[in-house]
């Protein structure tokens, strides 16, 4: 059962309390910052798109909050100490995104130098979430 108490300003403070001490783990590792659709309707690709200012023939690839987490909530075992102590601030991130959002979904926004963004509707109606980068090469 979700609980919906926090206000979306509340809610955006506490994801940005939560991952302050995270960096994404990629080619370059970057940090999660909260994040708000200002874009209305739910984000589609064409619309995130658009508010990057990114050609239509960029690719969007849509996946789940699961999938897109997997690798830091569930470190090798070689990973270390850090690896670990990270994927339980990772669980305690997802668990706060799943309590306070429903439809979540990450929208990862071009190709080797990814912009993502991990988005669910707030019972006021906003979406709200995290946006980092990604590399792959």
């Amino acid at each position: 059962m979700q609980v919906y108490t926090a206000s979306p300003e509340e809610l955006l403070a506490s994801l940005e309390e939560a991952a302050q001490p995270l960096l994404f783990p990629s080619e370059s590792d970057h940090p999660l910052r909260p994040f708000r659709w200002d874009g209305g309707d739910v984000p589609s690709p064409s619309a995130l798109r658009a508010a990057q200012g990114a050609a239509a023939q960029t690719p969007v690839e849509v996946t789940t909050v699961g999938d897109f987490f997997a690798p830091v909530l569930e470190p090798a075992e070689e990973a270390g100490d850090a690896a670990l102590t990270d994927a339980g601030r990772y669980r305690q991130l997802v668990a706060l995104l799943e309590a306070h959002l429903t439809d979540l979904r990450v929208y990862r926004v071009g190709s080797v130098d990814i912009d993502v963004y991990v988005l669910g509707r707030h019972p006021s109606g906003a979406w709200l979430g995290l946006r980092t980068k990604v590399v792959e090469t």
